[in-house]
Parts: structure tokens; C-alpha cells; sequence
């Protein structure tokens, strides 16, 4: 048998507004949410709303045999439950199916993996109880921002409970293996890692209006005959994407919906051919191999590495003054301010330093086509004054540091005094490749 696996994330961020070195000190709205609400609220009505009933249509018809699962990130369910509570609603009747699974992840789609383990570890945890309370069921796979697994994080995921991790099925990190497989990452005794074939969901999710691509237009009659024609002991498809792929990647009119609406039962045509979700497969599949991932590998960028967000100076500086910063918010919660650990949390989702990236050609377009700021530079002077100011605010809420260090990380060494233009000139000017692409 061979088990397709469609897996979609949903994110949204919370995007900064303009804050500007005069704002540091005077005020404290950080965020744009207005814009949030906009956006929202378009890719609800444009994406969401029309896809879920899709999907809950495929579940009806095929009377439970196609299946899928979601990550929806704590950012994106927050916002949705402030400005768009019927794409929640939507999101919760595909729940209640029981042909849906529901990923963990880190609360606020951070680099908390790479920053501070106790804070990787609460923001999972706090996704946990989320996914729990808001869909009704325990989460039992783990997806990390944007699918970056090794082993030390597929480790941490088997220590917090978790029974599958998602991954990317890249060629550097297989090399003569194959991504229809399940593995089990080097230092897990239970875990089992499922791959993204990213050849077949890039189809999908990149390729599909492409009408320079040799195989467009692409419908689900020729894209089901290439899943059936793989060998007879690939066991599992990973189709792992965006779920915004969906009305606004590629627009309605591309005719993406109609190929997701007939995929499933072209798919189910051919006997050995089963939809199962994570979870389903970790309980049906042994692991054929271990699987070394001795560096994070993710979905990102043709690198499938980390460059995605810390490829840069100003993405390494502002990761690093973030974390910094973690000792300070977190007494400060402690004394009655967790409101300021709110917004650290915020200002930890990845997408603040995705925005910073400098690179070129295709993937610096994708960097470009997300990003609500003219240039990686804005980006970067705008995360840094409101990380600035919510220093001095963690500073005068938290109070005078108690002898020692502070948490794994120690004291913060954020100063409370007004940046230095000089040296944040300095800071962010680009390499002399990163200018090529600015």
C-alpha cells in the first residue's frame, strides 16, 4: 500500500507597523492591526473558507477515505479567532470529521529551537493545550517552523511525547535513499520521521499556472498516474505545502481548485493507493532506516537550510539580540508583566527575520512577494526599535537582576540606552552579494 499524506500549513504572523526610532520610548503599539485584520480576513475569504468546504466535501463523498492534516500555527488561530471566526469555525467542522488531523508546533512559528529550549519547549506545550482546546484532539505529530528538523529537535519532540515529525525529503540530506519512506531520525527510540516529496507537492504548489512548465496544464487524471506509477514499496507520499497555495498562490482562476476537488478520487482509482494522515502512517509503517540530520534542514529556499532567516547579518544580529532579550521578558512576566513576554512572542515568529533576507533570483522573489516592507534593510531597523523599546520596558518591569545569571541564557545584555545610529549603520550594511540582490 502506498499512504498519500496531504499536509497544509496555516500562518499568519503579526506584522509590525512602521516604528521608528522617535517611537522608541513614546509609544508601544507594535503592531499593525489593521493590516493583520485585512489580511486576514482576504486570505479567509480567498483561501480558507472555500478550501475547508472543499475538503469537507472530498471527506463526505469518499465516506472518510480521503483524509489530510493541518498545522495551524497559534498566531494564525489567535488572529482568526479575532477577525475572522468563521474560517475557525470552518477549520473546526473538518476537525470534528475525525479525517483531520491537527499538527503541533511552536506557538508563534518561531526559531525557539535554536534560541532557548525552555521557551521551545513552553511554546510547544502552549500549542499543545491551543490545538487541543480549540480542535478537540490531542496533538500527537509535530511539525517544526517551516519543517526544519535534525536531530536534536526530532529528539526534543520525542522527549515532549510526540510519536511522528514532519521533514523535507532533501536531496542532500537522502542522498541515494528515497523520501517514500518512513525513517526514524539518529538518537530517537520512538519517533518516526515522514518526509515531503518535494518534487510532487512543488508540482502543486509552485508549478501548477506556470505555463512555461512543460507539464501545464497540469489535472489530476496525468498528476494521479505519476503517484500510481512510483515503485510498489514506496510507502507513503508526503504532499506537504502552504495552504494559502490554495485561492492565493494560485489564484482560483489557475483552476487549482478544481484539480484538488477530482485528485482524490483519481488518486483512489488504483487499489494500492490509501489517504492517511501523520499519525495514521507513524501507527501503520515501521521505520525502514535510521536517518542522520546532523544540521537543520527545512523547506525553504533552493539551500533547504536556515539561510531562509539567518542567512544575513542583520538576521544573525537580530535573532541573537532577541534571545537576549528572553531573560528579561521572562522576569518581567514574573512580576506581573506577561503581556511584555506576549509581544516578545510575537516578535519571535520567524517571519520578522524571513522579511530581512537578502538573497537573489527566484527565491529572493519569493522573500519579496511576502514581505510588507521595501527593502530587507527596513525590515531590520523596524525590528530592532521595537525590540529596543520593549527592553526598556522589560527592564523597569522586571526590576533590578538578581545576583547571577538569569535562566540558561543568562542576563540580558539589551541595552536600555538608545541604539547608536553609527553602529546600526554598521550592522546593516549588506555583503557585497547581498548588494547584488537589494
Amino acid at each position: 500500500m502506498t499512504s498519500v499524506v496531504f499536509y497544509f500549513q496555516v500562518h499568519q504572523p503579526y506584522r509590525l507597523r512602521r516604528y521608528t526610532f522617535f517611537d522608541i520610548g513614546a509609544h508601544d503599539h507594535y503592531f499593525d492591526d489593521a493590516e493583520n485584520a485585512r489580511i486576514v480576513r482576504r486570505v479567509a475569504e480567498k483561501c480558507y473558507l472555500p478550501m475547508n468546504a472543499l475538503l469537507l466535501e472530498q471527506v463526505e463523498r469518499h465516506q472518510g477515505k480521503f483524509r489530510c492534516a493541518f498545522s495551524v500555527s497559534g498566531t494564525a488561530i489567535m488572529q482568526m479567532e479575532e477577525y475572522a471566526p468563521e474560517a475557525l469555525e470552518s477549520f473546526k467542522r473538518l476537525a470534528r470529521t475525525g479525517c483531520v488531523e491537527f499538527l503541533c508546533e511552536t506557538s508563534h512559528h518561531s526559531l525557539a529551537f535554536l534560541g532557548d529550549e525552555e521557551e521551545f519547549d513552553a511554546q510547544v506545550l502552549d500549542q499543545a493545550a491551543r490545538v487541543e482546546r480549540v480542535f478537540g484532539a490531542k496533538p500527537v505529530t509535530f511539525r517544526n517552523t517551516e519543517l526544519v528538523v535534525s536531530n536534536a529537535v526530532a529528539r526534543r519532540a520525542e522527549r515532549l511525547g510526540f510519536s511522528a515529525i514532519l521533514g523535507e525529503g532533501a536531496d542532500h540530506l537522502l542522498g541515494w535513499r528515497s523520501p517514500h519512506r518512513v525513517y526514524r531520525p539518529e538518537g530517537c527510540e520512538r519517533l518516526k520521521l515522514l518526509l515531503r516529496s518535494y518534487k510532487l507537492s512543488d508540482d502543486i504548489a509552485f508549478r501548477f499556472s506556470n505555463r512555461g512548465w512543460s507539464e501545464w496544464p497540469l489535472n489530476s487524471e496525468r498528476f494521479a498516474a505519476w503517484i500510481h506509477a512510483l515503485p510498489g514499496d514506496d510507502s507513503i507520499v508526503g504532499l506537504f505545502m502552504d495552504y494559502e497555495t490554495f485561492g492565493e498562490h494560485q489564484w482560483r482562476e489557475t483552476g487549482i481548485f478544481a484539480f484538488m476537488e477530482h485528485v482524490p478520487r483519481a488518486l483512489l482509482q488504483q487499489a494500492r493507493v490509501r489517504f492517511e494522515t501523520p499519525s495514521e502512517v507513524a501507527k501503520s509503517q515501521d521505520a525502514v532506516a535510521r536517518l542522520d540530520v546532523p544540521y537543520p534542514v527545512s523547506w525553504a529556499d533552493a539551500e533547504r537550510d536556515l539561510t531562509a532567516w539567518l542567512g544575513n547579518q542583520m538576521q544573525r544580529a537580530a535573532h541573537e539580540e532577541l534571545y537576549k532579550l528572553l531573560p528579561d521578558v521572562t522576569r518581567a512576566a514574573a512580576a506581573g508583566g506577561p503581556d511584555l513576554l506576549e509581544r516578545w512572542r510575537k516578535l519571535s515568529t520567524s517571519d520578522h527575520v524571513y522579511y530581512m533576507c537578502t538573497k537573489w533570483f527566484a527565491d529572493g522573489d519569493v522573500h519579496k512577494y511576502f514581505s510588507p516592507y521595501a527593502s530587507p534593510h527596513d525590515a531590520f531597523i523596524t525590528f530592532m526599535n521595537v525590540l529596543d523599546d520593549l527592553a526598556r520596558r522589560a527592564k523597569l518591569a522586571a526590576g533590578p537582576l538578581p545576583n547571577g545569571p538569569v535562566g540558561p541564557n543568562g542576563p540580558s545584555t539589551v541595552s536600555g540606552a538608545a541604539p547608536d545610529p553609527a553602529s546600526l549603520a554598521r550592522l546593516a550594511q549588506p555583503t557585497a552579494l547581498e548588494k547584488e540582490s537589494i
